[in-house]
């Protein structure tokens, strides 16, 4: 089924040359229109088909169709890098990108029988897992092989909503949810303690040296992953002291990477910045645990700031890289950066500012959709076009 010969030239619109061009793109796009629809959405009460509950939607398309699409564009195109082997391109990755489009319209489309959009929806993540699977295993790459079971849990966590929302379980959809929003954050952080010290040292240059800890190395991803499982364990202790632990040896991690010369660089900070919202997320956990915040406070540090940072800042950043242009930003990507910090922070002071739900959740709204339209706005061209060396990619 995969094309994995290596193509011999570009044509002028690039946008199926790689994993990242579709997916950047039309995730950006979402991002800005889930959220355009959404804010009035909720105010009015709506209810969408299949999807029952306009919260339930919300948060099934923030994670599976948002978050899980620049997953899969990041990996579609690292894993190439990775492994030397061609990941899906063409008319393969165009189908992987229909079907990704076609389970975000499907419920807007009265009469769409509700098992036609399940099998749809579930079937994009193990075409993920094997567009990256197939390069891993030929090329003997299997240190990158722990991203197949991701794959396969966030199918997992897609199957555990739809059984509910089709009546034939009574109470997993939200355990669906948290799978899928949990796993997002097991990727940012094996993904992020990957690039972000490597883009740093990069991006400042000179004799800069990150500061990693083999002890902390070896011990966070065994830590998130027992972190995540303990968020379905019952009773909560062991998920709260868990995420207490990982709390502060995230923080620790992204003190070692630390910079003081890292804020005249906006493709470092932002990751930085992003990469924070995962330790200050699991510490709100613990303050959610002894009623000291809300829940959903904890939940938006990770979707708005963790996710939706590091995602916009890689996204910058790879886009970039992978058509051959300087690794600069503009002044208005720069101000993309600061809104979406923006976002996060109005987000999570739900309860705290003198200023109605409503009107914090317009005010996050409004800097997230800002964030992702200057996104669209530079680098449309950039993920439609070929790479300005002449090469593939």
């Amino acid at each position: 089924m995969l094309q994995l010969q290596e193509p011999r030239k570009s044509g002028p619109i690039a946008l199926f040359n790689l994993g990242f061009r579709p997916f950047f793109l039309l995730g950006a796009l979402f991002a800005l229109l889930l959220i355009g629809h959404w804010l009035p959405a909720f105010q009015s009460g709506w209810t969408p088909a299949h999807y029952q509950l306009g919260l339930y939607w919300h948060g099934h398309e923030m994670l599976f169709g948002f978050a899980f699409a620049i997953i899969a564009g990041f990996l579609l195109t690292a894993v190439r890098t990775w492994t030397q082997v061609q990941t899906p391109f063409g008319w393969t990755l165009g189908g992987l990108v229909a079907l990704w489009l076609a389970a975000r319209l499907l419920p807007f489309i009265p009469g769409t029988p509700a098992l036609l959009l399940v099998v749809i929806d579930l079937a994009f993540a193990p075409l993920v897992a094997l567009g990256i699977g197939i390069p891993i295993v030929r090329s003997g790459n299997y240190r990158n092989l722990m991203f197949l079971p991701m794959m396969l849990g966030f199918f997992v966590a897609n199957l555990l909503v739809h059984l509910q929302l089709l009546g034939i379980t009574e109470n997993s959809l939200m355990s669906g949810l948290y799978l899928a929003l949990y796993l997002s954050i097991a990727v940012i952080t094996v993904i992020g303690g990957r690039v972000i010290p490597f883009f740093t040292e990069r991006g400042l240059g000179g004799d800069t040296q990150c500061t990693r800890y083999p002890w902390l190395e070896k011990s966070i991803l065994p830590l998130t992953f027992l972190w995540l499982l303990a968020q379905f364990w019952p009773g909560g202790y062991i998920a709260m002291a868990l995420s207490a632990l990982l709390g502060v040896a995230n923080l620790v991690r992204l003190a070692g990477w630390w910079q003081p010369k890292l804020w005249r660089y906006p493709l470092v900070w932002i990751l930085h910045a992003g990469y924070l919202f995962v330790g200050l997320g699991c510490l709100l956990q613990v303050a959610a645990f002894f009623e000291l915040a809300s829940h959903s406070i904890a939940v938006h540090a990770f979707t708005v700031g963790a996710i939706g940072g590091l995602t916009l800042g890689m996204m910058a950043r790879v886009s970039l890289g992978h058509t051959g242009r300087p690794l600069t930003v503009t002044r208005l990507i720069q101000l993309a950066f600061v809104l979406m910090m923006l976002s996060a922070l109005s987000r999570i002071s739900v309860g705290l500012l003198p200023l109605e739900q409503m009107q914090l959740l317009h005010i996050s709204g409004g800097f997230w959709m800002l964030a992702w339209l200057l996104f669209l706005l530079r680098y449309l061209p950039i993920l439609l076009k070929p790479r300005v060396d002449g090469l593939w990619g």
